[in-house]
């Protein structure tokens, strides 16, 4: 089968991703409720049972919301680094000590054949990251809730096969919004949420150098974006840096914050 995902849900209300390899499968956070993310991964024909573990990029709400309950109900060790345990501990609740592990920033594990990968990245939480995921000689990257792409960050997203990007928000929707200026500058921030403007320049890049080829935008605001208006706005980056002829090499796939995609293989 080699390695496979669907993004369960991608936004500000909620996110939750299940990657699959042959041997494991495992969620990166729980940012709805426990029903809930059980509704989606049914959708996507995947148990709780069949979970391996979860993975927790940081601690905002909409990243643990349901992370407890799933923990306590299929007996799922939670990795995180210490940090960020420390960050949502009360709000995740009690749990037996064998399911709290410990995953340190920059730290490699290996689940049964699948290889994961922790990073540092930039954003309003104690120490979040993002995950790479490995299996079958393929890259699977998850890079949302970043204020920017950094030089180490880039790093991390080259030579992935298929990368979930954050593309919150249109600059200007954002400015003429109806959020207050200290949550709009918040977002803006280098420790905020990336930009349409600031995926396409990072994809400038990554297709320049790099061999991926699919890449989901994640985390659209529903306030200050459109899917649509993220997509063109990629492109128009892309193609003001004269990569418009790559354009048929790539595609730029889209997320949901109430639905599931359909499961991505990315074949061994």
């Amino acid at each position: 089968m080699g390695l496979r995902f669907t993004v369960l849900a991608s936004g500000s209300t909620g996110n939750a991703t299940v990657v699959s390899s042959d041997a494991a499968t495992v969620l990166i956070d729980a940012g709805l409720s426990g029903k809930k993310i059980e509704e989606l991964m049914k959708a996507r024909e995947v148990s709780g049972t069949e979970l391996d573990a979860i993975f927790v990029t940081h601690e905002h709400s909409d990243h643990i919301k349901g992370l407890g309950a799933l923990a306590r109900k299929y007996e799922l060790p939670i990795y995180a680094n210490e940090k960020t345990w420390g960050a949502m501990a009360k709000h995740v609740g009690e749990l037996p000590d064998g399911q709290r592990k410990v995953l340190p920033t920059g730290g490699v594990m290996e689940l049964f054949d699948l290889r994961i990968e922790s990073y540092a990245i930039s954003h309003d939480a104690v120490e979040p990251v993002g995950y790479c995921f490995h299996s079958g000689g393929r890259k699977l990257t998850l890079a949302t809730d970043l204020g920017y792409v950094s030089d180490k960050v880039m790093q991390q997203l080259l030579q992935s096969d298929v990368l979930v990007l954050e593309s919150n928000h249109d600059v200007d929707m954002l400015r003429m919004g109806r959020y207050p200026w200290n949550i709009k500058r918040r977002i803006l921030g280098d420790t905020g949420h990336l930009s349409n403007e600031a995926a396409g320049e990072a994809l400038c890049r990554l297709l320049a150098e790099g061999r991926t080829r699919r890449v989901y935008l994640a985390h659209l605001s529903q306030e200050h974006n459109l899917m649509d208006l993220a997509k063109l706005t990629v492109n128009t980056v892309l193609e003001d840096n004269g990569l418009f002829y790559q354009k048929h090499e790539f595609e730029l796939c889209e997320t949901y914050y109430d639905r599931p995609t359909p499961w991505d293989l990315l074949k061994a």
